[in-house]
């Protein structure tokens, strides 16, 4: 029987390993099969831990996104090799990242855009498999007061009480508030009920002075804006 080879990065030159390069020129100098390759730590008999993250992220399109929706149970079944432990590591740092992205906005003073809801919320959403439906409230100047899931629900819907929102608007003293909520299909088209939905809570807002300013539709890293589609007028 031909003897099995060890592979192992420490055989590579220097500037060629993911902990050394990392050092030396920096975490941006890093490929994500690299950032990888340092979270599963070694390879096995016939494989580096580099060639194990290329396989990993190749089963998935190169895409982090899709990777970040796995849990550790389920990612250590991807790739012969990456266990139970490498995969906790994996998912640790993945969550750590989205936690990252969350704390970011609270630096902006006021919302200005569809856009600057969509990012505050895709750490939130983008990666669920279910529906969830939150609302951001805002005070006059359109800064952020708090945010707060009302519901969450299956694949395709989640069951929205109005009544909910306005409690927590009449609670904080909200001026405006944006509905948000995500199609985990990755469609971002509204259904009717979303549609319906909408009329309805500003309807109940507006008897209270509260202005909806926009309903987000969040998808994988991007999104749909009733308002900036004309969906609110």
């Amino acid at each position: 029987m031909e003897e099995m080879i060890n592979f192992t990065i420490k055989q590579w030159a220097e500037d060629d390993r993911p902990r050394e390069k990392m050092l030396n020129k920096g975490v941006g100098a890093l490929s994500n099969a690299e950032l990888l390759a340092i979270l599963i730590g070694s390879g096995t008999q016939t494989e580096t831990a580099v060639d194990l993250a290329k396989r990993l992220l190749q089963k998935y399109s190169n895409d982090l996104f899709e990777l970040g929706k796995l849990s550790p149970n389920e990612l250590a079944k991807q790739v012969k090799g990456i266990g139970k432990a490498k995969a906790v590591a994996i998912s640790a740092a993945l969550e750590l990242g989205k936690r990252r992205r969350l704390l970011l906005p609270k630096q902006l003073e006021s919302i200005k855009s569809s856009t600057s809801v969509a990012e505050e919320f895709y750490p939130i959403m983008s990666d669920l498999t279910h529906e969830e439906f939150w609302v951001l409230l805002l005070n006059k100047a359109n800064k952020q007061i708090g945010k707060y899931k009302i519901s969450s629900g299956g694949i395709s819907s989640t069951i929205v009480d109005s009544r909910i929102i306005l409690k927590y608007a009449i609670e904080n003293l909200a001026s405006n508030v944006v509905l948000v909520h995500n199609h985990p299909s990755g469609s971002l088209s509204p259904s009717r009920d979303d549609i319906e939905l909408t009329k309805k809570i500003i309807m109940g807002c507006k008897a209270l002075d509260i202005i909806v300013l926009d309903h987000i539709i969040i998808g994988q890293n991007k999104y749909y804006s009733f308002s900036d589609e004309g969906l609110l007028r």
